[in-house]
């Protein structure tokens, strides 16, 4: 993985679907801009066309078809979009990284080796934080909301992502990467963004000082 550092700061989110990603993603970036915190919010799949196909196409991609396209959409941001961002010193905030793509292509049937040969090479968050919970309280959230996939659709989704990013914790930490994971179904969705906001403004001093 590339390991040479910029000087703004990457912050991924992941997490089952339902559990609360956007919405913190949101008060996160709208919290560091009143603090005068340069900050880029963005989220993947990417808005760009390789990324809408992947957003929208779940339905009819599978397997290593829906793994490539996510993994190419996500070279093409980090090319165009996220680190620019990075090198002019900003924080960017990312709704789903490659965690979100350990679990979902997984579940898919790639494995966690194959997923890491197409994201070779991508840059390492300065903080991944991957927001869990009672599942229970995950599906009926998301059963509220409505299912943004035909993963979200499953009914046994919330129960099986739960499961899956419990190893894709395992995983990510083997390989070095900083990971956090915060309850997100027992305190309200702007005590979870202050705690991650505060986690933030630690990792900025750290890398700062360095």
């Amino acid at each position: 993985m590339n390991n040479a550092r910029l000087p703004g700061l990457l912050l991924t989110l992941d997490g089952p679907g339902g559990v609360g990603k956007s919405t913190t993603a949101r008060l996160i970036t709208e919290s560091l801009a009143a603090a005068g915190v340069p900050v880029h919010a963005t989220s993947q799949p990417s808005r760009a066309r390789l990324g809408e196909l992947a957003r929208h196409g779940t339905d009819t991609y599978h397997g290593m078809a829906l793994a490539c396209l996510c993994a190419a959409d996500r070279h093409h941001q980090l090319d165009t979009e996220i680190l620019p961002a990075l090198r002019h010193g900003t924080v960017v905030v990312c709704d789903r990284y490659v965690a979100s793509s350990l679990v979902l292509q997984g579940l898919d049937g790639v494995s966690a080796e194959v997923v890491w040969q197409l994201n070779h090479g991508v840059y390492r968050p300065d903080l991944s934080v991957i927001l869990t919970g009672d599942p229970h309280v995950i599906n009926t959230r998301l059963r509220a909301r409505g299912g943004h996939s035909r993963f979200e659709r499953a009914a046994d989704n919330s129960l099986r992502e739960t499961e899956h990013y419990v190893r894709a914790i395992d995983n990510l930490r083997e390989r070095g990467w900083r990971v956090t994971s915060v309850e997100a179904t027992t305190e309200p969705p702007e005590t979870i963004a202050a705690a991650i906001v505060s986690l933030v403004h630690h990792a900025m001093t750290e890398k700062s000082a360095a």
